[in-house]
């Protein structure tokens, strides 16, 4: 069941982009097929058991198998790729070759699903560069001389971070006597560790930074922000929403399911580890805060985001865990709704820029609010998810005891927060509330007349419903995140 929830959506895509057909039945197909592999993941969430399908040697092998933390990242994957699929049928109709993109969309949807059932370091590994490799074409895709710049920055930077990652899996599995499968705490041999524990410690910090590249990690963010602006809005929210998580879940299975907090914990590497987190938390929000962009505002927003979870992750607790968790869900859905909603300026408008949006709430009200839901769960406003989430974080920082971080995280936290809505919450305002400025035959009655006789630019349901879907994830997160979590058995 499990490799056909991995092979499933691969084959589908293929099949259904190569043959010419008429656009409205090859929609429908690609709808067929993205439903069945929600129900194909279902069902390996539900009753998969591990699977091995190719044996090398003892420690190389091709494993998976789905625990608590794979299903429900499996989870947020389907739901975005889901949401951001239906609104793509409509967006898509303004580029050219949209059936090349969808085959990739499908492609790189069966590689996250390989890295979540990853049940190995050596498996996760090569589904983790799959995925890199079946997602650079999504930024690729307008095929512009812009875009074969960024889709090469994005390569480079995920090739070279991952290479730092496979550093740190060939000397773990060094000092393993077992077969190397995932176990919480870690699983490696204290026999063969001995007298290596400084080398352990530096190749973790290696792939800590190495895989952190793909979620964004200072210093290895650059990809990020030249990226974003130039992909199509749907792969944008995937490769924000999710995609760069990928990186969140292969530090995780270094951590805590290879080497293990406990021989981390209080050493040099976790110390660099926050630092690296709070630098990167402050320095994205600032840059987003300084970004006339919408898309490269929301790509620094990402960067910023992103390492509450590894923040989270970084105090090497049952509480940080959980916290890092539940922000990933709510980021997820979140920015994904926010890079769709930036899709539907561009589809509708041709806006780009953040100032060319006041007054854009008269014409399109619904998608407005939309923005508006998702910034608020972005800033961390209850009951939205993004609160849930950063309060279990700043708690667990609290609770590390942790002497300097243990206060200088919640209040780089906050910080970001209020950065977080100064650079969102002004566009909901200025959308909503333009004001007129006053002219020298009165006080502008003229132009407010203009504007409310300008004609809605509201999308189709094709576009909005997905929007509308994201935004209600986000408010189920924030009340029943908790709830979700426990139900996965974490």
């Amino acid at each position: 069941m499990l490799i056909c929830a991995m092979l499933f959506p691969m084959l589908a895509g293929i099949l259904i982009s190569v043959p010419r057909m008429e656009v409205r039945m090859r929609n429908r197909l690609y709808a067929g097929a993205i439903l069945i592999t929600d129900i194909l993941c279902l069902l390996a969430a539900i009753s998969g058991g591990p699977v091995t399908v190719l044996t090398l040697t003892e420690k190389l092998q091709a494993h998976f198998m789905l625990d608590g933390i794979g299903r429900i990242v499996l989870l947020a994957v389907c739901v975005l790729y889901t949401a951001v699929l239906f609104y793509a049928f409509e967006y898509m109709t303004m580029e050219e070759r949209p059936h090349v993109f969808f085959a990739f969309f499908f492609i790189s949807f069966g590689a996250l699903i390989a890295v979540c059932m990853a049940g190995n370091l050596v498996t996760l590994y090569f589904a983790f560069e799959l995925l890199t490799l079946t997602s650079m074409p999504l930024v690729l895709h307008e095929m512009t001389k812009d875009a074969v710049a960024a889709a090469l920055k994005y390569l480079f930077y995920s090739i070279a971070g991952a290479l730092m990652g496979l550093l740190a899996v060939f000397f773990i599995y060094q000092y393993t006597a077992g077969d190397g499968r995932f176990v919480f705490g870690g699983f490696l041999s204290d026999a063969l560790l001995q007298g290596h524990e400084k080398v352990l410690l530096a190749v973790t910090m290696a792939g800590i930074i190495g895989f952190g590249t793909k979620a964004g990690l200072y210093p290895m963010h650059g990809w990020l922000p030249t990226a974003h602006p130039i992909a199509p809005a749907p792969a944008s929210a995937l490769l924000s929403g999710i995609v760069a998580k990928a990186g969140v879940i292969a530090i995780i299975r270094v951590v805590y399911f290879a080497v293990g907090p406990d021989r981390i914990r209080g050493t040099w590497v976790q110390t660099a580890w926050m630092t690296l987190c709070l630098l990167t938390i402050f320095m994205g929000s600032m840059m987003a805060f300084r970004e006339k962009i919408m898309k490269k505002r929301l790509a620094y927003s990402t960067i910023s985001q992103i390492s509450y979870i590894l923040l989270g992750l970084s105090f090497l607790s049952d509480e940080g865990l959980r916290g890092g968790l539940l922000h990933l869900m709510s980021h997820a859905v979140s920015k994904g709704c926010l890079f769709l909603v930036a899709g539907v300026f561009i589809y509708k408008l041709g806006v780009r820029n953040v100032a060319d949006l006041k007054g854009v709430g008269k014409r399109m009200p619904v998608t407005l609010w939309c923005f508006t839901i998702a910034a608020l769960s972005l800033v961390g406003i209850p009951p939205m998810g993004g609160f849930l989430s950063k309060w279990v974080i700043a708690s667990s920082a609290i609770g590390s005891g942790i002497p300097v971080y243990a206060v200088l995280a919640p209040v780089v936290l906050l910080i970001s927060a209020l950065l977080t809505a100064g650079y969102l919450l002004p566009i909901t305002v200025d959308g909503f509330f333009p004001g007129h400025a006053e002219s020298a035959h009165g006080h502008g009655g003229a132009k407010e007349a203009e504007e409310e006789a300008l004609p809605s630019a509201e999308p189709t349901v094709c576009m909005t419903i997905p929007m509308m879907c994201l935004c209600a994830a986000a408010l189920v997160m924030g009340l029943f995140g908790t709830q979700i979590l426990s139900a996965f058995g974490i």
